[in-house]
């Protein structure tokens, strides 16, 4: 029996293998623009929201790790050093001004490990993070309500894909 020639048509394996490709290349073109537009407007939208912490005394990388502390009240040195991705150093050089302002507390809860030093914010600590929480609110706020309703509408839609985006992320950071 002759060998068959491959299908001809348009439902052959190999012109659906090409269209399959074609759309990959298109998706992948596509997202790649989209990053293009889309990342130098974060990085200007989080420039600006992190502006607000610098009015409040503290930098933005001191809110972030207020903002850790919160989330992990215990936390020690070394696991927030990981979670933030920052060396022991850095960590303890903001740790150490947060604490001068009177922001977080170290406390020792191992009395057998001298080394383990458990933080919790204070309560100024807990009101600077909740007034920048705020401010940041506010300030997003206010840029979103000069948009139309279907511009609204449209970035309310982004947020869950946003938010997917950053999943792995913080899959990673927990790792």
């Amino acid at each position: 029996m002759p060998a068959r020639s491959p299908a001809k048509g348009p439902h052959s394996p190999a012109l659906l293998t090409n269209q399959v490709d074609s759309l990959s290349q298109a998706q992948a073109t596509s997202a790649l623009d989209v990053a293009n537009r889309l990342r130098p407007i974060l990085l200007r939208l989080n420039r600006s929201l992190r502006g607000e912490a610098h009015e409040l005394g503290v930098t933005s990388t001191q809110a972030s790790l207020l903002a850790a502390i919160n989330c992990y009240p215990g936390i020690g040195l070394g696991d927030l050093a990981v979670r933030e991705r920052m060396g022991a150093p850095t960590l303890v050089a903001h740790i150490d001004k947060l604490e001068g302002a009177g922001l977080v507390e170290r406390a020792r809860s191992d009395t057998h490990d001298r080394r383990r030093v458990d933080l919790t914010l204070t309560p100024a600590g807990l009101k600077v993070l909740h007034t920048l929480a705020e401010r940041r609110t506010a300030w997003l706020a206010d840029r979103l309500a000069a948009l139309s309703s279907d511009e609204l509408a449209i970035v309310e839609a982004a947020i869950a894909p946003l938010d997917r985006l950053m999943q792995p992320v913080e899959v990673e950071r927990q790792a």
